[in-house]
């Protein structure tokens, strides 16, 4: 009786025994992220690759060492823009560049600058910026002085970078056409935000133009010969802050070559055929010697962050105009 009892007993621990390895298959697997493997090894992982990244001279920036900072923000295009600044306390920054790139692959983006290709590259903590080729890695000296270059590897830091130190430019870019050039700069002066527009290349005037854009960000700026008669245009683009993100243009003609004069932007809230549905959130761009805006059109009882309209698109030409030329209403669509 005993004998049957412990028989018994050993069938059932068997049994147990086979259930609970069969259990232990079918459990699901441990991420490997967790097993302190890094997020990139995980395909199915989204990484994060916002954030601020510094060349190895960072560490060392309080004892007298130069340094780079970049500074990347993700777009809801899957495109990033890219902030490149330097150190700037001791002496005239060595590197400054923004920029916007575009995905190509996983964790990689491609920026063309002056023309030349340039791939920024994301390993988990890790940036490399670097040309496509050869030739293309040439530019990299173009906005550094000094014999320096933006090309080589920058890790992810968990903070701003050190305000005593930085430039504090928001904003730089140089734009030429023409053989006339533009330094575009915006940095805040006191508890003001200024935008500095300098010529460079006029046969008369080339003094700077400044303006108060306080509670306004410089988004881009592009060139180009709008009424084609051989000399440039500069557009600046700006958006407010705030949930609305309204847009505006600020920008200049170039006369004979000789000086500059504001071109005026007219303000869609301004015109009654343009305004409905518009609650900001512009983008800005050039388009076969036009201006281009766009933006969401909302319907009633949309909230800010979800439009359901259509998206209104407008067209604006460059026309001669006193005391200044303007931008007038070329074409408009929908779709």
């Amino acid at each position: 009786m005993m004998t049957k009892w412990i028989n018994m007993n050993r069938t059932k621990l068997l049994a147990a025994l086979v259930a609970t390895a069969v259990a232990s298959c079918n459990l699901p697997k441990k991420d490997k992220a967790q097993d302190g493997e890094t997020l990139a090894s995980n395909p199915n992982t989204t990484i994060s690759i916002a954030g601020t990244y510094v060349s190895s001279d960072y560490q060392k920036r309080h004892e007298g060492y130069d340094w780079i900072g970049i500074i990347i923000h993700e777009n809801a295009d899957k495109s990033i823009t890219i902030k490149i600044r330097s150190r700037a306390d001791l002496k005239k920054p060595t590197c400054t560049l923004d920029a916007t790139a575009v995905s190509i692959t996983e964790g990689q983006y491609k920026a063309v600058l002056e023309g030349k290709t340039v791939l920024f590259s994301f390993n988990n903590k890790n940036l490399t910026i670097d040309g496509e080729t050869d030739s293309d890695s040439s530019i990299l000296s173009f906005y550094c002085s000094g014999g320096g270059s933006l090309k080589g590897n920058y890790q992810k830091i968990d903070s701003n970078l050190d305000s005593s130190q930085v430039d504090s430019r928001t904003f730089q870019k140089v734009l030429s056409l023409q053989n006339i050039s533009f330094s575009v700069e915006s940095q805040p002066i006191s508890d003001k935000q200024q935008l500095t527009i300098t010529p460079l290349g006029l046969s008369i005037d080339n003094r700077h133009f400044t303006h108060d854009i306080t509670g306004q960000s410089v988004v881009n700026a592009e060139i180009e010969d709008l009424n084609k008669d051989g000399f440039p245009e500069i557009l600046v683009y700006l958006q407010s802050h705030g949930s609305g993100s309204y847009g505006n243009v600020i920008a200049y003609s170039v006369n004979n070559g000789k000086s500059m004069s504001q071109i005026n932007f007219p303000q869609v809230a301004d015109n009654k055929k343009l305004k409905d549905g518009y609650q900001g959130h512009d983008e800005f761009t050039l388009v076969e010697h036009k201006l281009v805006q766009r933006f969401p059109i909302y319907l009633k009882n949309d909230v800010n962050a979800n439009p359901t309209g259509k998206t209104r698109q407008i067209a604006y030409e460059l026309k001669d105009g006193e005391p200044s030329p303007k931008f007038i209403v070329k074409d408009i669509t929908e779709f």
